[in-house]
């Protein structure tokens, strides 16, 4: 039997473009695995001309990291990918947002700079609606968490039940009303605005809420929360404040 032939090897990327893009509305519930097939599938009705791995099953050169949970809303997912010709990263914008679902709008593209994507993620802030708890109840749980040094939850994973430390994650905790353009806000919504460090294993902020339901059983939201990812990027831990990646 003779040798086996090698495939062919690919040129690596003449250029990486960094994407930002947003799950809105019912594309929240896009899981990670739908978007991926859904984005390739608008890298090809775009046009964009990509590159590929080497190897017997090539494949297109696209890096993703940390991308929100299932049901989560968000302004600011990151991938990147990597092109066999250069192009205008504005072009690139309007062409994949133009093939992409309604709901998965792209936000931005640039130059995507040296390093590793997931090195420029440290950090998230997150918003979330809580319906059915009254101020004074939800503050107390949110200063009571804040205190504590530890807070352990337990999540299902593919694993098994794991137990983890949430307050180890969070950087800050803070009780909002809804800002509103269009009249008085509903008396029944609070939302809940927090900054989460990305940590191994990582926090979500529906592990927060389990945190906060167990220093204060009577937050336990009424109503499924709304979680929405406003901004991502390198986490400054003595401020909480986030650079853009």
């Amino acid at each position: 039997m003779g040798a086996r032939t090698q495939p062919e090897q690919q040129a690596p990327p003449v250029q990486r473009l960094r994407i930002r893009y947003a799950k809105r509305g019912r594309a929240r519930f896009t899981s990670h695995r739908d978007f991926g097939r859904a984005f390739e599938r608008a890298l090809r009705r775009a046009g964009v001309p990509m590159a590929y791995s080497s190897g017997f099953s090539p494949h297109p050169r696209i890096s993703y990291a940390n991308a929100s949970p299932t049901g989560a809303a968000s302004e600011a997912e990151y991938l990147e990918i990597g092109l066999a010709e250069r192009c205008e990263p504005a072009a690139v914008q309007r062409a994949l947002d133009a093939a992409l679902p309604p709901g998965l709008d792209v936000v931005e593209v640039v130059s995507a700079p040296p390093g590793a994507l997931a090195d420029a993620l440290t950090g998230s802030r997150w918003s979330v609606d809580v319906v059915g708890v009254e101020e004074a109840v939800l503050t107390e749980g949110v200063a009571r968490l804040l205190a504590s040094d530890q807070a352990l939850v337990e999540r299902l994973t593919k694993n098994g039940v794991r137990t983890f430390d949430a307050r180890a994650a969070l950087v800050s905790l803070a009780v909002t009303t809804p800002a509103t353009t269009d009249g008085p806000a509903p008396t029944d919504r609070l939302v809940l605005t927090m900054t989460l460090a990305h940590t191994v294993p990582s926090v979500r902020p529906d592990d927060v809420l389990a945190a906060l339901a167990a220093f204060a059983p009577t937050t336990a939201p009424l109503v499924p929360p709304v979680l929405t990812r406003l901004a991502q990027g390198v986490l400054d831990p003595s401020t909480g404040l986030l650079r853009e990646p």
